[in-house]
């Protein structure tokens, strides 16, 4: 089983739900599993992500639903994804939403990475989940995307439909299971895919939230800035000092001092500790700017010029170059490939 880093709390709880639900008593395989129920208690704390992959296994099990991940999702609440949710809430659409996910997601928890991308117009939000276990990651994917389908419904009342889901495992032989994916989305619902994700229309995405208020999202975003400090205490420097950019590159390049002081260092101080991991302040910035570019030259929306002062470059040609040193590939030419490639496995 490898590492997956953490959950968070909510999370845990609207797979225990389900469980209680099947009539499990999930008590037992609590202390199996070494998870300490004081623990969650706490809507801000985390459990080791081995651990609920080791948890989701036994209650998989022991529920004898063939569709437990699937039926999760008729619990996600407002606080399922932490702060996380209330800033989605709080978003002018889906595409703010969007696009704050990369930047926050983590403090909903690593058991997975979310990805975005836009093809013909329609937005694609991806999921790869990080599990090793086959039953745990199929069940885990299908509850993520069945929750994000009811948390759009449920809290930012959006009654819009997907315009297909996508799943990368196989469809269940049983004809009644596959009617209960189709009417949990109401759309089409493909198997042997070659990513897991929802597939969201133009329209949709940019569908006003109705009770949207730019002025709490500041005081959330604040919020989660904060919260992703608290969690990056426990990681190496080099992982603190990405996150740390992550956060403030597309307001503006801090230099080494302004990040130092951000992260309460001086800078000499800073640099010695990354210097006893091996790591190097540039050498993180450009892993952090090839991840964001990736991510970004997906967005068809997004120009050049856009992507190159989210990247926290001054001129754009400046992004020409770091990009064409990190992958040997011009700007262009990659977001060629990335885009026929989306577009083929998106039919």
């Amino acid at each position: 089983m490898t590492d997956n880093g953490f959950a968070s709390v909510p999370a845990v709880k609207q797979y225990l739900k389900m469980a209680e639900d099947c009539g499990v008593d999930y008590q037992p395989y609590l202390k199996q599993c070494d998870i300490d129920p004081n623990a969650l208690v706490n809507n801000t704390g985390r459990i080791p992500g081995s651990a609920l992959e080791q948890l989701l296994n036994l209650l998989i099990t022991a529920s004898g639903d063939p569709l437990f991940g699937l039926h999760c999702a008729r619990f996600v609440q407002q606080n399922s994804y932490n702060v996380l949710g209330y800033i989605s809430m709080n978003c002018g659409n889906l595409d703010e939403v969007l696009t704050q996910m990369p930047l926050y997601e983590k403090i909903v928890g690593e058991i997975g990475t979310s990805k975005r991308v836009i093809s013909g117009g329609d937005t694609c939000l991806s999921f790869n989940c990080h599990f090793s276990d086959p039953l745990v990651r199929q069940h885990a994917t299908e509850n993520v995307l069945a929750s994000w389908d009811q948390f759009s419904k449920n809290y930012l009342h959006l009654a819009g439909k997907p315009l297909r889901i996508h799943f990368e495992h196989a469809a269940p032989q049983q004809e009644e299971l596959l009617e209960v994916y189709r009417a949990t989305f109401g759309c089409e619902v493909l198997f042997n895919q070659e990513f897991s994700g929802t597939w969201i229309s133009r329209e949709d995405v940019y569908r006003p939230i109705e009770q949207a208020n730019d002025q709490l999202l500041k005081t959330l975003l604040e919020h989660a800035s904060q919260e992703l400090r608290q969690i990056d205490l426990g990681c190496s420097m080099r992982d603190r000092v990405k996150n740390m950019l992550r956060l403030m590159i597309s307001e503006k390049l801090p230099s080494r001092e302004r990040l130092a002081e951000e992260m309460g260092m001086s800078s000499r101080t800073l640099q010695r500790k990354l210097n006893d991991e091996d790591a190097h302040y540039q050498q993180i910035l450009d892993e952090l700017r090839l991840e964001l570019a990736t991510h970004y030259l997906a967005r068809e929306d997004l120009g050049l010029d856009d992507i190159a002062f989210k990247l926290g470059y001054q001129e754009t040609r400046s992004f020409y170059r770091g990009f064409k040193h990190w992958t040997g590939k011009t700007v262009g030419e990659f977001r060629k490939e990335l885009l026929t490639t989306t577009e083929t496995q998106g039919r």
